[in-house]
């Protein structure tokens, strides 16, 4: 896999913040263990604001509560309003570091600016949660099923409108499909989950999604539920019903997933799979050193691979306008790419830790964050 680069962004509105926990960092001399030893204690003090994206939540709790005991005078906030209110927030000087399940665009970039960072610095954009995106459904009776990329795109748009529809029922010979109604539930707020989904469906299922890739629902049908935990629900309370989430929300909950074709197989959700598919994506064109957009290759037929991933990226600003928030926004995201955060958040959110090659990308980008 290839990486490096850097940037800027663009979005805005405002949001408060969740007290996830309290912390405090070492701020160390390397990349991989600053904010992590408790033994030399921490320089660190002070609060980070910061928000974004609901499906990283688990995560993200998991990396405060480590940087919190290596770090007791730092409190970090995160509001998991939505990777669109993350963004915009960031842009507008309201988080010091948001989770999203996209990274900015090159356009949003070149419009800027970001009022918490200096002005001309650039922002850095971090690959440092993955995770499938499971297509949940609750069906009485049915606990799996093999779906294609043209059927779960029709599912959603609204042509198959019938559990029982020939089309699904070719995939899952065998399966009893009742003559129920589809009920698809999507997000009701602006998502890069949904934008995730949303590409998928276009890239892999063209002739069926011709709806642009978007973190907006593009259709008044079906159900909308507010953020991941939304979604879930709504799911889990219907027969009939169906859905997207993280999929660590998915087995959380105990829902019944779906199986995606990929090429001749069906391939079910899991990290490594995940995995597997960003390991064979290369990075966009046109970023900067420290911006590290991963262009996911959705129409891969490559053996082990789950197509519907999501990408969810750290971002925050090269350089700070308020110098003091640099240490902390520096030793925090230290932590969230150090093996430890990675296989912490694998633990507790079922994602797939970044590899080591990316590793180090990663920690490159950070180490561009400008501490006075």
């Amino acid at each position: 896999m290839k990486i490096s680069r850097f940037a800027q962004v663009g979005a805005l509105a405002a949001v408060a913040a969740l007290t996830l926990a309290g912390c405090a960092a070492n701020e160390g001399g390397g990349s991989t263990d600053a904010g992590t030893d408790t033994d030399t204690g921490s320089s660190l003090s002070g609060t980070l604001a910061g928000g974004g994206s609901s499906a990283q939540e688990v995560a993200v709790q998991t990396w405060t509560a480590g940087f919190q005991t290596a770090n007791a005078d730092v409190t970090v906030n995160y509001d998991p309003a939505g990777s669109g209110a993350g963004r915009e927030s960031f842009q507008a000087g309201a988080f010091q570091f948001a989770g999203s399940d996209r990274a900015f665009t090159t356009d949003e970039i070149a419009e800027g600016p970001f009022d918490g960072c200096v002005e001309g610095s650039g922002i850095i954009e971090l690959p440092t949660y993955i995770s499938p995106i499971a297509v949940i459904f609750n069906l009485d009776g049915v606990d799996s099923l093999n779906l294609s990329a043209d059927v779960i795109a029709g599912l959603f748009a609204g042509t198959i409108t019938n559990w029982n529809d020939p089309a699904i029922a070719a995939l899952n010979e065998g399966v009893e499909l009742p003559d129920l109604a589809v009920t698809p539930v999507h997000r009701a707020d602006d998502s890069g989950t949904t934008e995730n989904f949303t590409a998928y469906l276009f890239e892999a299922a063209p002739s069926v999604w011709t709806e642009e890739p978007d973190g907006v629902w593009p259709f008044s049908t079906g159900e909308a539920a507010q953020g991941t935990s939304g979604v879930v629900s709504a799911v889990a309370g219907g027969n009939g019903t169906i859905g997207y989430a993280d999929a660590s929300r998915a087995a959380e909950e105990g829902l019944s997933t779906a199986a995606v074709q990929v090429g001749d197989a069906f391939v079910e959700y899991s990290p490594e799979a995940a995995a597997a598919i960003v390991d064979a994506s290369p990075f966009e064109e046109g970023r900067g050193e420290g911006d590290l957009a991963i262009a996911l290759d959705r129409t891969s037929t490559a053996e082990g691979v789950y197509p519907i991933v999501l990408i969810s990226y750290m971002i925050a600003c090269q350089e700070y306008a308020d110098t003091a928030v640099a240490p902390l926004v520096k030793g925090y995201l230290q932590y969230v790419a150090s093996p430890e955060g990675q296989d912490e958040a694998a633990a507790s959110a079922g994602s797939a830790p970044i590899s080591d090659t990316l590793r180090e990308q990663v920690n490159a980008a950070i180490d561009l964050i400008v501490v006075d």
